[in-house]
């Protein structure tokens, strides 16, 4: 802590067939079916199992297991939670109080997520009917900040589009994003054209046209006006995902950006509290604690300390692997060995003998993570920012943030810090290699310092014109993720998450592989969102603890893995789509 006053490249059917078959096998996970019995040679009927990674998909699948009677050991070398954790910042409490609460970034729960709130309906909270579940509350508005523009409140509950069309989507989305200043009308209407192509896209296009170009490609970028480029190519890809249009597939973004205008009508079901949530209190006190504890009291054993550095393969099984920290390695023994740890450590696992005994999983090797970190500002009064999201459009960091205070239950200044903090405002910072305004560098080119600078200056000019709602003097002190350090080799960050780049749905793994006790978790496995979020990683813990049942021919019942919203008012258009598709000919509004 420191102190601080698309030209749409069309495919040929080969392309597509390759694509949807052989590469992608199943674009669309199954859900809740439980295969045959296996071989005799791939049973495993054992019910011990070893699970290396304590974030998301870790406890996810501890969870599943564990409800279901089996065995579950977690060894975590840092922090149970992974990214979602929240911590106290060191040394800053006062008598009585709790340490200023800090985090790798803030958390929010889109309404679309369907496998996360389940999971947290099954945690206990005292005074909770549904668990953790009611820890969640509704995010009613999104502040849009504007370089050296007036800001502007933009509610996130739209409803009235139960009746759905494609007329109706594309108007609507035209109607939402009116507000971009300097947008021309026609472009804006081109936008909302391509989106509507999106939701009335086959399978077989979206995994074998959409997944091969970039969004920027699919949104014809070239030519358009710089407010077109600036705002909804490039903006709205990175505050949403981090993503870099000019890279990223166009498949990943569409999906998510269907999700999203679909949690805005309401019709996604069980669990949806709206277009928007976040929790009521930070993140381990609202939900991980409460969940480490539940399931503790299920018999499941946590090992903290202790990373896998490596898995020793015997009669083409895993039979042991070994486990390190404090300057010790121990050798651990189970039936199951479930590899939950984030794809740039789990490459480190592949050795020699695991890659002869399934090459597909090289394929992880050629998966590029990006950085998206999150700062604190504990400031000593309330900014009088509008409750919910904050979006700085067309920053150079893309810069997104969240008023806490308001939204968690107690008295701010009463719990945490010293007395003097009623307001914690949490920024992520999605763009670690633009320059900014304040230095001319890149995030990645800064220190803590600087970027603490960086980042205020950022807010400040795209949220105080008109406003004042940010001023220098309230700054009590600041908190940078602990995953972000500096060595003589420069900054380093513990936790790059996923980016899904053009065509790399074919490098990632399904939750099992050919190895026949080895199974994997992590935001980086195929998931019905697919994308490096909270939801995407949970289910993977699910995928992962449902090979575990198949391998062991256990009768009971399966982990729901719950899919996105597919609305059946697309069905038609989509099925004309696919046999175009087929045909080999574009899609009827590729024009």
């Amino acid at each position: 802590m420191s102190d601080s006053p698309l030209t749409c490249t069309r495919r040929t059917a080969l392309r597509a067939g390759l694509a949807v078959g052989a590469a992608l096998a199943v674009p669309a996970p199954t859900v809740g079916a439980a295969p045959g019995p296996r071989s005799p040679l791939l049973r495993t009927t054992g019910k011990t199992v070893a699970i290396f990674g304590g974030g998301m998909a870790g406890l996810s699948a501890a969870h599943e297991l564990a409800e279901r009677g089996y065995d579950v050991t977690v060894y975590e070398p840092a922090h149970l939670g992974g990214k979602a954790r929240s911590l106290g910042v060191p040394g800053t409490a006062g008598p009585g109080r709790q340490d200023l609460p800090g985090e790798h970034g803030f958390r929010f729960f889109p309404g679309c997520y369907r496998n996360v709130p389940d999971t947290m309906s099954r945690i206990p909270f005292p005074g909770n009917p549904n668990g953790v579940l009611d820890n969640l509350v509704r995010v009613e508005g999104t502040v849009a900040g504007f370089e050296n523009t007036a800001p502007i409140f933009l509610p996130v509950e739209p409803g009235g589009l139960t009746q759905l069309t494609p007329q109706v989507i594309q108007n609507s989305i035209i109607g939402s994003l009116r507000f971009i200043p300097d947008l021309p009308a026609h472009e804006l209407a081109f936008f909302a054209k391509q989106m509507a192509m999106w939701f009335t896209s086959s399978t077989e296009r979206r995994f074998g046209q959409w997944e091969y170009v970039t969004w920027e490609q699919i949104m014809r970028a070239e030519g358009k006006s710089p407010a077109y480029r600036k705002y909804l190519v490039s903006a709205l890809t990175r505050i949403t995902v981090a993503a870099k249009p000019q890279t990223s597939s166009a498949r990943t973004i569409g999906t998510i950006g269907e999700a999203l205008v679909l949690a805005g009508t309401g019709l996604v079901p069980e669990f949806s509290g709206g277009v928007d949530r976040i929790l009521n209190r930070p993140t381990n006190a609202a939900w991980i604690d409460p969940w480490v504890a539940y399931l503790r009291s299920l018999g499941v054993r946590f090992v903290l300390g202790q990373a896998v550095t490596s898995l020793r393969l015997a009669g083409g099984r895993v039979e042991s692997a070994t486990v390190a920290g404090g300057g010790a390695a121990t050798t651990v023994t189970a039936d199951h060995y479930i590899c939950a740890v984030p794809v740039d450590r789990v490459v480190d696992l592949l050795s020699p003998a695991i890659l002869d005994a399934d090459p597909r999983l090289a394929g992880m090797r050629e998966l590029v993570t990006d950085w998206m970190v999150g700062i604190q500002y504990f400031l000593r009064r309330p900014t009088d920012i509008p409750e919910g999201h904050i979006a700085a459009l067309g920053s150079p960091w893309a810069i997104t943030a969240l008023r806490q205070a308001p939204m968690w239950v107690g008295d701010f200044a009463a719990t945490y810090g010293d007395g003097s903090v009623v307001e914690c405002l949490s920024v992520d910072i999605s763009d670690w290699d633009t320059p900014g305004i304040l230095y001319g560098r890149t995030a990645k080119e800064c220190g803590a310092e600087e970027i603490a600078a960086e980042v205020w200056a950022q807010l400040t000019t795209w949220l105080n014109t008109g406003t004042g709602w940010l001023r220098d003097e309230d700054i009590h002190s600041w908190h940078l993720d602990p995953g972000i350090t500096w060595s003589g080799n420069g900054i380093h960050n513990e936790t790059p998450l996923l980016v899904n780049t053009v065509g790399s749905y074919d490098n990632r793994p399904d939750a099992h592989c050919a190895i026949p006790n080895l199974y994997f978790g992590g935001d980086h496995i195929r998931s019905h969102i697919d994308l490096a979020t909270m939801e995407g990683a949970n289910e993977s813990g699910r995928a992962a603890a449902n090979a575990v049942l198949d391998s062991a021919d256990d009768p009971g019942s399966r982990a729901t893995r719950f899919p996105l919203v597919d609305l059946p008012v697309f069905a038609g258009a989509k099925a004309v789509d696919a046999d175009r598709f087929r045909a080999g000919l574009p899609h009827l509004l590729d024009s």
